[in-house]
């Protein structure tokens, strides 16, 4: 993989983010948007445990997708007090996936606002919470309605592996998913789990790396392939933003309601010839990335 460091700037005027990252669609890192809201200061493992540590959440584990993997299917569940006390206690390979706190405390809405001079069409009925016990792994995807996000971490440290879209043939993505085939598991260290024997393709793509620490905002263009990897327990609040164009709604309405739908059909009539088919698929579109680059 070719890496860069993603751009990073204590503060960011709205009218140099959009000429600079929003339009051209490229990554950057703000480090000091979010240090005026309330969160930043109020949000912290006792006080949600206080708000919402009685509501029973999904869990999610490091094991990556196979043929058979119903998507978005929790591994386990606990209290959410369960959960903080557990990733509290130390290393834990959890995660919980787009939950949404706000439901069921919605008064924590009032501890941020809504950077609309940064950028416009975002969704409020749905921010987002991300939170993972510490050497937990959201593994390489692109999130399939293709919002631009603005992701701010609030506890603990992670480890963030991003691609442009462009790259979805080196990454081996899966057809009709929005997953790549690797496992790109602490591609950083010497546990790698990258495996450029059978994904050669790899080698070539070129994308952006950084660690998001306390109050950081990344902004996340739309379609980015994202790998992030939870260095401590912690967690972060995503706010999404549709595309502006037509065509941007109308390709993430289409992954939403058709790719996902077609796919979830073959998987549950055809799962083993469907995973063999698009397999196939796979290693065909990366060998023809590497035969362009040459």
């Amino acid at each position: 993989m070719q890496l860069q460091t993603i751009p990073t700037f204590d503060t960011l005027d709205p009218a140099t983010f959009k000429e600079r990252f929003y339009h051209p669609q490229k990554p950057v890192v703000i480090k000091d948007l979010a240090k005026a809201w309330p969160a930043y200061h109020k949000w912290n493992w006792r006080h949600f445990k206080e708000l919402v540590g009685d509501k029973k959440i999904g869990l999610y584990n490091n094991t990556k997708s196979d043929a058979y993997t119903p998507i978005n299917t929790a591994d386990d569940y606990k209290t959410f007090g369960e959960y903080i006390d557990m990733v509290s206690a130390g290393p834990a390979a959890w995660r919980i996936f787009l939950f949404n706190i706000f439901d069921h405390a919605p008064q924590l809405v009032q501890d941020f606002s809504w950077p609309e001079e940064y950028m416009k069409g975002f969704v409020k009925k749905y921010p987002m919470l991300f939170v993972g016990g510490a050497t937990s792994i959201t593994h390489m995807h692109f999130d399939i309605d293709l919002s631009n996000i603005l992701h701010t971490q609030f506890v603990g440290r992670k480890r963030v592996l991003m691609f442009p879209y462009a790259e979805q043939h080196k990454l081996y993505r899966k057809p009709f998913e929005v997953l790549s085939l690797a496992d790109f598991s602490h591609y950083s260290s010497g546990q790698s789990k990258v495996d450029y024997n059978q994904f050669p393709a790899l080698k070539q793509a070129r994308g952006y790396e950084i660690i998001l620490e306390h109050g950081d905002t990344l902004f996340m263009p739309a379609g980015y392939w994202h790998h992030m990897e939870y260095l401590d327990s912690g967690f972060a609040m995503s706010l999404r933003a549709l595309q502006p164009s037509l065509t941007g709604k109308l390709k993430g309405a289409w992954n939403l309601f058709g790719m996902r739908s077609i796919d979830t059909v073959m998987k549950k009539t055809a799962p083993k010839w469907w995973y063999e088919s698009k397999k196939k698929a796979i290693f065909e579109n990366a060998r023809k990335e590497l035969h362009f680059s040459e």
